[in-house]
């Protein structure tokens, strides 16, 4: 059964799941319906859009705070967080990822599933986005003594005093730094969540315009599972968001990344406050850009491969690094990794030092060399296939009720274009790469393809620098001075009023 406003497209059982795949298309914006139809009682909703930023202002990350600030049918201040305490609800809760906004949720008491259907399409498609709200969970001035306004001026906000402390770790900057180099001219290439230097540039109206672009029915994808028949979503759907809206024409898709013709070097630091020894605290890390995470089998493959070189302390490659004399560890980094439309590998040391950079790089290549000439034992090669099926193949909730842990998987693929049918029903794809696993070649054939013969490839060195928190909080402060000198006294009462509100 479908509402006359979608059109069904397809149905395909899952048996493995114990569910029934279908996927419908709203007639009017071109809005995707994903549904897995199950007999359970604990239903799960998500709605997620494509986002591209281009800049690292953070704007995707933001909207997804201020979007649950009140909406047009509940104009509270967080409603998001009073169902949070009303509700039913077995998870509630928004993400933002490098390229896509969701917000999903699941109850297990159908009024309660409405009642919170209800709340969230409110405040995807018409949020309020009020100026206030943008000021708390963005960025705004305030005064180091908030009503004393000739105390130091301060940045505030919520977003950005979240990405302070997240750049705050080593890894995520290291992750974040390369993956900028990685993506040279992609969305990839800026922080989706923020740099607390480029936060503050962004303003209330570039907000609203990025919700107008990004947050369209012709741009979102609804996801469900669970009992409640689609036709009944689509319902909701329509009378709640859908009929208000017209098919917007859109290029949001991201593109392939340009290739690079060689393999780039680069090196970048980390704030280690209060050392007086950096040694043997740098990170090396070499990364590869692949291909689309679109291509399932190749992603197969891929993940095949990096478990095959790094699963274990066998693993020629994670072995290598194990005992290496250049570093302490494996960094946090290694492996496979489909977050971005297109699939990277990495691998690296830390505990090192930058002067070791050469001679990390040319053991990685020296194990490389050597799989591509010698070969895997077809034993490795079975394990880590086995582990790989089991991982495929156990949905387990992970943090999320079962249901939206499949959403999840689902999204994945649905949100660049592929066919989210294939996260979830793998056997197809396992059982050929089972076939192709029996050849001795492939591994080799592997390591050639996507890491020796791939140009694409970044040596990125990130070192300890024990002056680097003094200086940008330096500049901050030059920043906010500057600020502060053009500021009127109008300027200044209303920076003491808003700190009120």
């Amino acid at each position: 059964m479908t509402h006359s406003t979608f059109q069904h497209l397809r149905s395909y059982p899952v048996p493995a799941l114990r569910l029934e795949f279908q996927e419908y298309r709203h007639i009017v914006t071109g809005a995707r319906h994903l549904h897995l139809a199950a007999d359970d009682p604990h239903n799960a909703f998500m709605v997620a859009f494509l986002t591209v930023p281009q800049d690292s202002t953070g704007v995707a990350h933001i909207l997804e705070h201020t979007s649950l600030c009140g909406s047009r049918r509940y104009p509270v201040r967080d409603p998001f967080f009073m169902m949070i305490r009303r509700s039913l609800n077995t998870f509630m809760n928004a993400f933002t990822s490098s390229d896509w906004t969701a917000y999903p949720f699941a109850s297990q008491n159908k009024k309660d599933f409405n009642n919170l259907l209800d709340v969230y399409l409110d405040a995807a498609f018409f949020p309020l986005l009020d100026e206030r709200d943008f000021a708390q969970e963005g960025h705004r001035l305030e005064f180091a003594t908030p009503s004393d306004p000739d105390s130091e001026l301060v940045f505030k906000g919520v977003v950005f005093n979240e990405m302070k402390g997240a750049l705050s770790s080593p890894v995520q900057r290291l992750g974040q730094a390369l993956q900028q180099r990685v993506f040279p001219t992609t969305t990839y290439h800026h922080n989706s969540g923020g740099d607390p230097e480029v936060i503050p540039n962004l303003t209330h109206s570039q907000l609203r315009a990025f919700h107008a672009r990004h947050y369209h029915p012709s741009n979102a994808i609804f996801l469900t599972y669970g009992d409640i028949p689609a036709a009944e979503h689509q319902a909701h759907f329509q009378t709640k968001a859908l009929e208000n809206f017209q098919e917007l024409a859109l290029d949001l898709a991201i593109p392939d990344e340009r290739r690079y013709a060689s393999p780039i070097t680069d090196q970048v630091y980390y704030p280690l406050d209060g050392a007086e020894d950096c040694r043997d605290k740098t990170h090396i890390v070499l990364s590869w850009l692949l291909g689309p995470i679109t291509d399932p089998m190749a992603s197969l493959r891929a993940r095949l491969l990096s478990d095959v070189l790094l699963d274990n302390s066998s693993s020629p490659l994670r072995h290598a690094l194990e005992t290496s004399e250049y570093g302490a560890a494996p960094s946090p980094l290694c492996g496979f990794d489909a977050s971005t439309r297109e699939a990277t590998f990495a691998c690296g040391l830390e505990g090192s030092n930058s002067e070791s950079a050469d001679a990390v790089e040319a053991l990685i290549f020296a194990v490389l060399k050597q799989v591509a000439t010698d070969g895997i034992a077809q034993e490795a090669v079975d394990s880590a296939l086995h582990q790989l099926e089991l991982s495929e193949r156990e949905i387990t909730g992970d943090g999320f009720p079962y249901g939206l842990r499949l959403l999840m998987e689902a999204l994945t693929p649905a949100i660049h274009g592929g066919d989210p049918l294939s996260a979830l029903d793998s056997d197809p794809l396992l059982e050929q790469l089972r076939a192709e696993s029996r050849d001795p070649g492939l591994i080799p054939q592997l390591v050639r393809q996507l890491l020796l013969d791939n140009p694409h490839r970044v040596r990125l060195v990130m070192a300890p620098d024990a002056e680097l928190s003094r200086t940008q909080a330096a500049a901050e402060r030059e920043r906010l001075a500057a600020i502060r000198r053009g500021l009127s006294d109008g300027d200044k009462t209303r920076i003491v009023q808003q700190a009120r509100i």
